[in-house]
């Protein structure tokens, strides 16, 4: 019964997206519908050390999230999948190595706009997870008036600080958008987020 093997799992890949390092895979052809999957990875601190990742035992989904499970996040790691179904299992099927720190992908972040009489409050949230907070991700904001292609920029300001714009002298609609990022060995930027549009109509 040892000689009965199950198809590998495909396209393994070691993904990082939206400030999280995720393994994702697909089924192999001819898959029984009960087959499920374990992972582990290893760091090339430890080579040859395969560690376990506890959440991501015999699961039937196809993507493990390895964020919080790294414990450095300055040295490349790679992981590794395979199939299991009763008393078989696929051979192990490794990805290529990432580092987190390097090769983060940002998210756009989601802003809140809070308008005053003459003052607008805004302020980003990005989508972390609670062991990568510490990191200094900053975020860039722009401001213009609607249908305009001048923008006011206001960039490099930390995560959680707010910034407020004076809006005394500005009437109409105007509009509001934020990226992501983070200085590695360069700077890495997210897209623009959807922009968020305000009217200011100041009388008198």
């Amino acid at each position: 019964s040892g000689h009965v093997q199950l198809p590998p799992p495909q396209n393994v890949t070691l993904l990082s997206k939206d400030f999280d390092m995720i393994l994702t895979w697909t089924p192999g052809e001819g898959s029984p519908p009960d087959v499920t999957y374990t992972v582990r990875y290893e760091s090339q601190e430890r080579m040859e050390k395969w560690i376990k990742v506890p959440h991501c035992k015999n699961i039937h989904r196809t993507s493990c999230n390895l964020t919080c499970v790294l414990r450095n996040f300055f040295v490349k790691v790679r992981a590794r999948v395979k199939a299991v179904s009763g008393r078989f299992q696929s051979p192990w099927v490794e990805s290529q190595f990432k580092e987190y720190h390097l090769d983060v992908e940002l998210a756009p972040p989601v802003l809140n706009v809070n308008v005053k009489e003459n003052l607008i409050h805004v302020n980003a949230s990005f989508p972390l997870a609670t062991c990568v907070e510490s990191f200094s991700w900053m975020y860039d904001l722009n401001l213009w008036e609607a249908g305009s292609e001048d923008k006011k920029k206001y960039e490099g300001i930390f995560r959680k600080n707010t910034v407020t714009i004076d809006t005394t002298a500005l009437r109409g609609n105007y509009c509001l958008s934020a990226r992501s990022s983070f200085q590695s060995i360069d700077f890495k930027h997210s897209k623009f987020s959807q922009p968020v549009c305000v009217l200011l109509n100041h009388k008198g």
